[in-house]
C-alpha cells in the first residue's frame, strides 16, 4: 500500500510539472516586519508582504514563501534557505518590508527583536543588506532585490554613538551592486524616507502590484511606472528610486504567453481540469496539496479545499472511533479484572466521551463528504455550461474565420477583375501643356524661382526661372520643355529653394523683402547698405575767384617738376637736361596769363 501511495504521488507531480518544465524557474521570498518588540509597530509590512506575495504567486513564481515578523536568526536561516534555491534559478526576487538604517554607507534591515542601544549593535542585531545581495547571486538571469524600508527610523534617533563621527543617516545609502544583472529597488532615494501610507498598503507596494506583473513589460519601464505612481499618490514627496543596471534585452518579471495560432481556442481551464480530476482519482491529502501548491487561486482551488476537508474529516473521524474503541476496550478490561468502581466509573466516562467524540466525527465527516459532492456537482454544472459556452465561442469563431475567408477571396477576385479592365484600358492622357506649364510656374513660384504670375506661358523668363531650379536644387532638367518630370522634382521640394532676390533699397526677411530704413543722417548707399550722407559745398562766387587762382597756382607749382642741380637742371617726365645758358629756373605763364608752372626763363 505504501509503495502505491508513493507510486502515485511520483505520478502526480510529474504529470504537474511537465507543463513548466521547459519554463524559467522563478522563486521568490516575502519578508514583512510589523511587530517590532523595542519600537512602535509598523501597520503595512505585513499587509505588504501578503500583497506583493500573491503577486509573485499569481505570476506564476515556482516558490514564494512569505514570512513575517522574523527575528535576527529567523532572517538570517530564511536567507539562508533561500539562497539554495537560487542555484538552479534563473530569476531571484527579494522583497522585504519593514525597518531599515544606515550606518557609514551600508544598509542594514532590522529584524524584530533588534534593541539598537549604541550604533555598535547594529553589526550584531541586524542583517546587512549584502546578505540578501549574496542570496540572490546565483540566480542566471536576473537578481533583484526589492526595500521597502526607508521610513523614519525610530532606533536612529535613540541609539548612543560611541564615534561623534560616526554617521546615521536618515533613510538608506546609495548603493552599486557589483554582481551583473542586479537590480535593487528603493522606495524612496537614497538619503529620504517613504510613507507607510494611511490605507492598509503602502503606495510603493500597491504600485510594485500594479506594474510588475504585467506580461512582457521591461522591469526598467515597470519600475519607472511605479516611480510615477508614488510620486502622485504622495504629492511628489516621495520618489522611488533603482540602483544596478541590466544589459539590452528587455527583462520582465512575467513573460509574455505565447500566441496561439489562429482557429478556435482550447479552454484555458481544461490543463488545470485533467490535474484536478485527476487528483480527485487519487483521492489523497498530499495530491490534494500538490495541487494547490500549482494552482493557489481560482474555482478549482477553491474545491481543492473543500475536498481537502473532505479528508481531513475523515482522519478525525478516523482518530475519534479508534480512541472511542480502546475505551470501550479498557472498560470491559477493568470490568473483567472487577477493578475498583471509580476505575470504571472513570473508564465509562472516557468511554462515554470518546463514542461522543466518535459520533460527532462521524456526523463532520457527513457534513464533509455532502459539501464535497455538491461542490462536485457544481464542478460538473459549471463544466458543462463552460463547454457549451465553448462550443458557442467556437462556432462564431469559426464563422467569422469563414466570413474573413469569404471576403478575402471576393477581394481577390475583384482586385483580379480590376487588374484585368486596367490591362484593357487605354493608359491615361497626359495633361494639356498650358495646364502643365502652368503648374510648373506654381511650383517654380512656390520655391521662389519665378516672381511672375503662373499664365501658362512656356517663355525665356519661365526657363531662366528653371534654369535658376537647376542651379540650386542640383538637378539637370531641360529648362526648354515643360515636362511632368520637372512637376515631380519641384513638388518633391518642401520649402524656397532659389534665394530671395529683393530690390534696391529692399533686404531679405525671411520669404519677403522688407525696406531699408536708416537713422536720421543716413541713407542707403550703393551697396545696399546705409551710409552716412556727404556735406554739400556751396558754389564759389566772385569775391572767391582771387583765393582761387592763388590756390590753383600754388598746387601748380607743388605739381611742377623741380630741377635736380640747383638751377643748373631741369627735370621733368621726360627726364633731366642742364639749363641753358643765359636761363634760369621760375614760373613761367600759361595760356591763360597766370603763373602756374616752373621752368626755364631766359634773358
Amino acid at each position: 500500500m505504501i509503495v502505491l501511495r508513493s507510486l502515485s504521488l511520483l505520478i502526480f507531480g510529474l504529470w504537474l510539472s511537465c507543463g513548466s518544465a521547459l519554463a524559467d524557474k522563478r522563486v521568490a521570498l516575502v519578508i514583512g516586519n510589523s511587530a517590532y518588540k523595542n519600537a512602535p509597530r509598523l501597520a503595512n509590512p505585513v499587509n505588504d508582504a501578503g500583497l506583493v506575495g500573491g503577486m509573485f504567486r499569481n505570476a506564476g513564481f515556482d516558490t514564494v514563501e512569505i514570512r513575517l515578523d522574523l527575528n535576527a536568526s529567523e532572517m538570517r536561516r530564511s536567507l539562508r534557505e533561500f539562497a539554495a534555491r537560487t542555484r538552479d534559478a534563473d530569476m531571484a526576487v527579494i522583497y522585504y518590508a519593514g525597518h531599515g538604517i544606515e550606518l557609514d554607507g551600508s544598509n542594514y534591515l532590522v529584524p524584530t527583536d533588534a534593541m539598537l542601544e549604541t550604533d555598535g549593535d547594529v553589526l550584531d542585531e541586524t542583517i546587512a543588506l549584502d546578505r540578501a545581495l549574496y542570496a540572490v547571486e546565483p540566480a542566471k538571469q536576473l537578481r533583484l532585490v526589492i526595500l521597502d524600508a526607508c521610513r523614519d527610523n525610530p532606533f536612529a534617533k535613540t541609539m548612543k554613538r560611541t564615534l561623534a563621527s560616526r554617521a546615521i543617516g536618515g533613510g538608506l545609502a546609495k548603493v552599486e551592486p557589483t554582481s551583473p544583472n542586479t537590480m535593487i529597488a528603493f522606495a524612496a532615494k537614497a538619503g529620504s524616507t517613504a510613507s507607510d501610507g494611511d490605507s492598509r498598503n503602502s503606495p510603493f507596494a500597491v504600485a510594485l502590484t500594479d506594474h510588475l506583473p504585467k506580461p512582457g513589460l521591461d522591469l526598467r519601464k515597470a519600475f519607472g511606472f511605479v516611480r510615477d505612481d508614488v510620486l502622485k499618490k504622495t504629492g511628489n514627496k516621495q520618489e522611488p528610486y533603482v540602483y544596478g543596471s541590466l544589459g539590452g534585452s528587455d527583462v520582465s518579471l512575467v513573460p509574455v504567453r505565447p500566441v496561439a495560432a489562429a482557429g478556435p481556442q482550447a479552454n484555458p481551464q481544461e490543463s488545470v481540469r485533467k490535474d484536478y480530476e485527476l487528483a480527485l482519482q487519487a483521492g489523497l491529502r498530499e495530491a490534494w496539496e500538490a495541487f494547490l501548491q500549482t494552482y493557489p487561486d481560482g474555482f478549482y482551488a477553491n474545491l481543492a479545499r473543500v475536498q481537502l476537508k473532505k479528508i481531513a474529516a475523515e482522519e478525525d473521524r478516523t482518530v475519534a472511533t479508534e480512541k472511542a474503541r480502546l475505551a470501550e476496550q479498557e472498560k470491559a478490561r477493568l470490568a473483567t479484572e472487577r477493578a475498583q468502581k471509580a476505575e470504571q466509573e472513570k473508564a465509562a466516562t472516557a468511554a462515554k466521551a470518546a463514542e461522543e467524540a466518535r459520533i460527532a466525527a462521524e456526523k463532520a465527516k457527513l457534513v464533509e463528504q455532502a459539501k464535497a459532492e455538491a461542490a462536485e456537482r457544481d464542478r460538473k454544472a459549471a463544466e458543462a455550461a463552460a463547454a457549451k459556452s465553448l462550443a458557442e465561442k467556437q462556432a462564431l469563431e469559426k464563422a467569422a474565420i469563414e466570413a474573413a475567408a469569404k471576403q478575402a477571396a471576393d477581394k481577390k477576385a475583384a482586385d483580379a477583375e480590376s487588374r484585368k479592365v486596367a490591362a484593357l484600358s487605354p493608359p491615361p492622357s497626359s495633361p494639356a501643356p498650358g495646364d502643365l506649364a502652368k503648374s510648373l510656374q506654381s511650383e517654380l513660384r512656390r520655391v521662389g524661382c519665378l516672381s511672375a504670375a503662373a499664365d501658362g506661358d512656356w517663355n525665356a523668363a519661365t526657363q531662366r526661372s528653371l534654369t535658376l531650379f537647376n542651379k540650386y536644387a542640383g538637378t539637370q532638367l531641360d529648362a526648354k520643355l515643360a515636362s511632368v518630370d520637372a512637376l515631380d522634382a519641384l513638388k518633391a521640394k518642401p520649402g524656397r529653394v532659389c534665394p530671395l532676390v529683393c530690390n534696391f533699397g529692399f533686404k531679405a526677411d525671411g520669404d519677403q523683402c522688407a525696406k531699408i530704413t536708416c537713422k536720421a543722417g543716413y541713407h542707403v548707399g550703393d551697396d545696399n547698405e546705409c551710409e552716412k550722407v556727404p556735406e554739400r559745398k556751396p558754389p564759389p562766387t566772385a569775391r572767391d575767384e582771387p583765393r582761387r587762382r592763388d590756390q590753383d597756382r600754388k598746387d601748380a607749382e607743388s605739381a611742377a617738376p623741380k630741377s635736380q642741380a640747383s638751377g643748373q637742371m631741369i627735370c621733368n617726365n621726360a627726364g633731366c637736361r642742364p639749363v641753358a645758358k643765359g636761363c634760369h629756373l621760375g614760373p613761367v605763364p600759361n595760356a591763360n596769363g597766370s603763373a602756374k608752372i616752373t621752368g626755364e626763363v631766359c634773358n
